[in-house]
Order: C-alpha cells, then sequence, then structure tokens
C-alpha cells in the first residue's frame, strides 16, 4: 500500500479511523529521516491492511506544532482513534515490526476501559 500524505485538513479524520495508522512525521533535510523512509516504505508493503502516512513537517508546521513534534523522525500509531505509540528517533526495521505487531495484538475494549477510568478519576468520580 501506498503511504499518504497527511496534513491538517486530512489528519484528524484519517488517524480517527477504524484500524491502525502509522504516521511518519518527516523533513527532507533530515538525514535520519532520509535512512528511515525506506524502512518505513518497505513496512507499508508488507502490511497493505494497516494505513501508512506521513507528515511533512515542513510543509505541516502547525500540526507538527500541535502535537508537539521536537525531534523528527517521529513515529506514532493509531488505532481506532486512540494513539499507543509515540517516539522519536529513526526505527530499525525489526523495532517498526515489533510495534506493528504490538498494535495488531492490543485489546482494545481494555484500552478504552482505561481511558474511561483515567476520565473518570481526572473528574473525582
Amino acid at each position: 500500500m501506498t503511504t499518504i500524505t497527511l496534513t491538517e485538513q486530512n489528519f484528524e479524520e484519517t488517524v480517527l479511523a477504524e484500524g491502525i495508522t502509522i504516521v511518519d512525521f518527516w523533513a527532507e533535510w533530515c538525514g535520519p529521516c532520509k535512512m528511515f523512509g525506506p524502512i518505513f516504505e518497505k513496512s507499508s508493503e508488507v502490511h497493505s491492511s494497516i494505513r501508512f502516512a506521513k507528515v511533512d513537517t515542513e510543509a505541516e508546521q502547525g500540526l507538527a506544532a500541535a502535537l508537539q513534534i521536537r525531534s523528527i523522525p517521529t513515529v506514532m500509531v493509531f488505532r481506532d482513534g486512540v494513539m499507543l505509540f509515540n517516539q522519536a528517533g529513526a526505527l530499525p526495521e525489526a523495532s517498526l515490526e515489533q510495534i506493528v505487531t504490538a498494535a495488531e495484538a492490543v485489546d482494545m475494549d481494555e484500552v478504552r476501559r482505561e481511558i474511561a477510568e483515567a476520565e473518570k478519576t481526572q473528574q473525582g468520580e
């Protein structure tokens, strides 16, 4: 599957969609981004059921700022609209594969229960 280019206009609808979305925040001038790019692309070809998306932090500075991207590349993983992973730094292929496997194995019902409990605690209930 080819990667999707994300912008401020389509970011939210993409990551809130059902299923797994893996996002690579990058810039053309970034050496580590250039090293990670082919790893990300290869994974997108292997895992056709997962959305792979890229955000050019130079073109989408507002989006990068809103998501507090401080270092690139940064990889975020969303499943059913919930962020499961957020890490800066170029990942080796094996690490990206571990992240994909972990995201696929997550019990989203349990995650939603934990989020609901945390929200109740924050509200003082």
